[in-house]
């Protein structure tokens, strides 16, 4: 690093580090340098309202050979007003910490010998969140969905079929291999024994492609569109332990999640119906401040036609546009087989949560060669629409315990005893 800093263009000057981007260094007096990406203003005097946060030590370059760095953390703000209003909100969210809160209140834990990103939730925490998915439950049954269980592993051509093994097999759990000999006699081991492998399973990420297999377990008419699978499922995503954050980022989870198979004609009526859903039921458990973003098609990691991509974001942007919700855009950011809407909802403090997502799908249904019979006689292909309300009941609970401090509304506190049970809605 020194050498870098005493070169003598080192002042406001850039070199290429590892990853291909720039570094740049700045002077203040004889014995501050600091290396940020800038720009640096010429003088501390400057700055205006600012507050220093706390300091960190880290490797030049990320290496332990390299020498410590302090990194200092502060925020600046044009006056004290945006200051002191910014400084509320930091401690808001440290009083709301649902790690903390979660303690104190025995709701979950994370014990070590389970693992990183694995919750654990306790008789109290069981109440309020037995009281979350019942109230789902009883809202999807009066909307027309009908409930399915599935498995929370499977053979890998079940993904090799759907793409996630082509487009997210990095955030998958390595497989768990059984070989010839740990199959009981007569039972099949599998389309990788043959080649003299074992079979490979799965822990799945992903709901969607059980939904499908149990439409296409039968020939389907037209008469029974749209067909609505709701399940409370299971799955579990491999992140990296950097980003592991308490019940908002985790290993393993729960999905509320809807697959709505319809017609290509009534594509936009479901949608429609559908987002209205979504945005009553997350207001009942009191989130009320919305905007919408719709993600486009990703540069990679994208199948099928643009001219599908483009019918699918058409149809969502005219759904969401219906809302009378600000709408962002999100270039590149969709599924690699959909578009997608995703309802951000703000909580208490002003803080931003992803919540539900929406997507329309046109490729599973023909990678599953999916069809049913229309009213003509003849065979078409479904639309597929893919639909994670809480987005996992896990990220919802700990949201849920931030917007209300803890303090939650009667219907889903612990010691409601079960309050909720015999209201429509909560009050």
């Amino acid at each position: 690093m020194e050498d870098l800093a005493n070169r003598p263009d080192a002042e406001a000057s850039a070199e290429a580090d590892v990853s291909g981007g720039s570094i740049s260094f700045y002077r203040n007096g004889e014995g501050f340098v600091d290396m940020c990406r800038g720009p640096h203003v010429p003088s501390t005097g400057r700055l205006g309202h600012f507050a220093l946060q706390r300091v960190a030590g880290a490797y030049f370059r990320g290496s332990e050979q390299n020498p410590m760095l302090q990194r200092i953390y502060g925020t600046a703000w044009l006056d004290k007003v945006g200051l002191e209003a910014h400084l509320h909100r930091l401690e808001e969210a440290e009083r709301r910490d649902h790690r903390r809160l979660g303690a104190e209140l025995d709701l979950f834990s994370f014990p070590d010998e389970v693992g990183s990103g694995l919750a654990v939730f306790h008789p109290k925490g069981g109440i309020v969140r037995r009281l979350m998915e019942d109230y789902s439950r009883r809202r999807h049954e009066e909307a027309g969905y009908e409930f399915v269980y599935t498995p929370h592993i499977t053979k890998a051509n079940l993904f090799e079929t759907s793409g996630h093994l082509d487009w997210f097999a990095e955030g998958m759990f390595p497989p768990m291999v059984l070989h010839d000999h740990d199959h009981a006699p007569g039972e099949d081991a599998g389309q990788d024994a043959s080649q003299g492998e074992g079979t490979r399973y799965y822990l799945k990420p992903m709901n969607c492609p059980f939904h499908i297999l149990i439409f296409r377990s039968r020939q389907r008419s037209y008469r029974e569109l749209p067909l609505r699978m709701f399940e409370f499922g299971s799955v579990y995503r491999y992140e990296r332990s950097g980003v592991v954050h308490g019940l908002t980022r985790v290993r393993g989870m729960t999905q509320d999640d809807a697959h709505i198979f319809t017609t290509k004609e009534n594509m936009g009526d479901e949608l429609a119906s559908l987002l209205s859903f979504v945005l009553d039921l997350l207001r009942d458990y009191g989130l009320d401040d919305f905007y919408l973003e719709l993600s486009t098609k990703p540069e990679a990691k994208a199948v099928g036609s643009d001219e599908e991509w483009d019918e699918a974001t058409e149809a969502l942007r005219v759904v969401a546009e219906s809302m009378d919700l600000e709408l962002v855009m999100d270039p590149g950011g969709g599924a690699f087989y959909g578009p997608k809407i995703s309802v951000q909802a703000r909580d208490a403090i002003g803080r931003t949560w992803q919540m539900s997502t929406i997507q329309v799908d046109f490729q599973l249904p023909a990678r599953f060669e999916l069809e049913y019979v229309g009213s003509d006689g003849a065979r078409h292909r479904p639309i597929m629409i893919h639909r994670a309300l809480f987005g996992s009941v896990e990220r919802f609970f700990g949201v849920l315990v931030e917007h209300y401090a803890g303090a939650f509304p009667a219907w889903l506190a612990p010691g409601s005893g079960g309050g909720a049970a015999g209201c429509r809605r909560p009050p």
